[in-house]
């Protein structure tokens, strides 16, 4: 665990809103030099605070307008492994997102096709086809916010 300050905090909610930042440009708009910056990036880094930097692509402009997430209930829990389920949910290219929880699902998907129908080619020949699926209900998303989270 490592103890953060206002300074770390500013710069965690300026690199959650663009990561792509130098560390000059993001000293600048914090009030740091761009070497106290990079050494303060450095060490919530190597402490594990940041443990990646990703690219946030649009969906929609990807021809994904459709996202769906699927509560899945196993049937046969004894007779298959999760890890058979979820290496084999993590290979469809359709599901984003594979969430093992504690509930009335099992899992939790999150899953993005192109309209309703390539949704249901999906379900039907991928997802239903998965180990041990048994109960599936879906929710589509109507909207997203995203935020950074607590910081």
């Amino acid at each position: 665990m490592i103890d953060l300050d206002d300074t770390d905090r500013a710069i965690l909610r300026a690199m959650a809103q663009d990561a792509t930042q130098s560390a000059g440009a993001l000293g600048r708009r914090i009030g740091l030099s761009q070497p106290a910056t990079w050494r303060r990036i450095k060490r919530l880094e190597d402490a594990g605070v940041i443990a990646g930097r990703r690219v946030v692509m649009d969906r929609e402009a990807l021809g994904f307008g459709v996202t769906v997430f699927l509560g899945i209930k196993l049937a046969t829990k004894g007779r298959v492994s999760l890890e058979d389920f979820e290496r084999a949910a993590t290979a469809i290219p359709e599901v984003q997102i594979v969430q093992h929880v504690l509930g009335l699902f099992d899992y939790r998907l999150r899953v993005v096709a192109r309209d309703i129908a390539d949704f249901e080619r999906v379900l039907r020949r991928r997802i239903m086809t998965l180990p041990g699926v048994g109960q599936v209900e879906a929710n589509v998303l109507l909207t997203e916010e995203r935020r950074p989270g607590p910081i």
